[in-house]
């Protein structure tokens, strides 16, 4: 298929280490133009790919060269600049999560539907090969879900000297870091909301629309954990936890039991890019299977399934209407946390 001219919206962090690198390499696809409000940024990093620079998103949006966009800036931003692109007649690849509150979330749903255009949300861990081999299982193999637990530690001392092993060397605008930070003063929220929305996309992605949730909050310093229990369709319990950070190696994975049997998955730092490992056990012929999977980065993936939903018009995943109930989602666990633990129902 003819490659999918794609702008990156957002030239900080997570661009640099993930969506540009992916983007260099993804089948399907090319980078046509890099566009942060930061000269320094703007310049310094398109001129790393050898694609034109923008510090107005307009100007980014009329290059006739740029038939999608990928918006990797922070939440707060999902819907203008998401919404300018729409209407622009651009596809999008929007960061997680699809927008900072429910409304604005719904906002940009309603565009789609609208425009008609492709709107997939980043929530990259639905592309890696293990996450959907344990799906696959879930859903074929053991049978209805009794019991699940799913979580997401982030690791805290050993995180930096990690990333500067893996991550590309950054372009830092000091001043913008700077003012990203007062951003993140309110820790709580900031971290439920990055955080929050991979383990609440995930646990849907693996076991389907939870009915109801209770959530707890516990803090030790800056240290924040969430654990919490949703009520599966099928009258099983998922109990949750969303942890950061923890003073130990990375931690994520799942374990689900169902009436045939157990997957267990673990998943590992995202930049290594590897698959995340997957074990199912089969209680009726008593095998337990082990898929090997090689590196494999879930970013590019995504770039991959993005470019062709649009050239063949297949479903999004995770679509608009997906990133919207991840916000509720999100907003649930804040509120019941903010109740004691109150139940709520979805």
């Amino acid at each position: 298929m003819s490659l999918v001219g794609i702008g990156v919206i957002g030239a900080g962090r997570i661009a640099q280490a993930a969506h540009l690198p992916a983007l260099a390499r993804a089948d399907g696809a090319r980078l046509v133009g890099v566009c942060d409000p930061s000269e320094l940024l703007a310049r310094r990093v398109a001129a790393r790919y050898e694609a034109p620079g923008y510090t107005s998103v307009d100007e980014l949006l009329a290059d006739d060269n740029v038939e999608a966009v990928i918006v990797a800036v922070p939440d707060r931003l999902h819907l203008p600049l998401a919404s300018k692109a729409l209407r622009a007649g651009k596809h999008v690849l929007v960061e997680k999560p699809l927008a900072g509150t429910v409304a604005e979330a719904e906002e940009l749903r309603a565009l789609v539907a609208e425009t008609g255009l492709h709107l997939q949300v980043g929530a990259m861990k639905r592309y890696d090969p293990g996450v959907q081999h344990a799906a696959h299982a879930i859903q074929n193999k053991i049978g209805r879900i009794l019991s699940a637990t799913v979580w997401y530690r982030v690791m805290s001392g050993l995180r930096p000297s990690t990333e500067a092993t893996l991550f590309p060397a950054l372009v830092v605008d000091q001043d913008v870091r700077a003012r990203e930070a007062t951003f993140k003063a309110n820790r709580e929220q900031y971290l439920l909301t990055t955080h929050g929305a991979h383990v609440l996309d995930g646990m849907r992605y693996l076991l389907g629309d939870p009915t109801s949730l209770s959530a707890q909050m516990a803090r030790a310093g800056n240290d924040l954990t969430w654990h919490g229990t949703a009520s599966l369709a099928e009258g099983g319990l998922a109990h949750f936890e969303i942890t950061a950070n923890v003073h130990a190696e990375w931690s994520e994975g799942a374990d689900i039991y169902g009436e045939n049997g157990y997957v267990k998955l673990r998943t590992h730092f995202p930049f290594t890019l590897r698959a995340s490992d997957v074990e199912v056990f089969d209680e009726a012929n008593a095998t337990s299977e082990r898929a090997v999977f090689g590196d494999s980065n879930a970013y590019e993936r995504q770039i991959e399934a993005f470019a062709l939903a649009i050239r063949n018009n297949l479903p999004d995943s995770p679509s608009a209407d997906d990133g919207v109930i991840s916000v509720k989602l999100i907003n649930a666990v804040a509120e019941s946390s903010a109740q004691g633990g109150t139940k709520v129902t979805l």
